[in-house]
């Protein structure tokens, strides 16, 4: 499940921005931290954003880690790995708010986390 909040509704503007994406995750940890560590053996780390674009501290964290990863794997500098990984975030996530609102008007398509491999 992923999260996106609106910074300016009122529930939003009585907390400041960092804290709200603490609260945030703080929810999904709680709500999903101990399936992942029991029963899939692995590690959940929250992703969690605001419809301007803003990260939360661990999704930040996930975007730096992967975007050094890719660095170092393809060769590519540092700086175009990280804008790269927030285009195509920007991208899925315009993409699930159209067929969330709209619904799936189309065939379905093939798996496109190949290209973050080709980069």
């Amino acid at each position: 499940k992923n999260l996106v909040f609106l910074k300016h509704t009122p529930i939003s503007t009585v907390q400041s921005i960092p804290q709200t994406f603490i609260k945030h995750e703080k929810e999904k940890k709680t709500a999903y931290n101990h399936r992942v560590l029991e029963v899939d053996g692995g590690v959940f780390t929250p992703l969690v954003m605001a419809t301007t674009g803003g990260l939360g501290r661990e999704f930040s964290r996930f975007v730096k880690h992967l975007a050094e990863q890719k660095s170092v794997k393809s060769g590519n500098r540092y700086e175009e790995c990280v804008r790269y990984i927030r285009l195509r975030l920007s991208f899925s996530m315009v993409r699930s708010v159209t067929i969330s609102l709209r619904g799936f008007r189309g065939r379905l398509r093939e798996d496109t986390t190949e290209d973050l491999y080709l980069m």
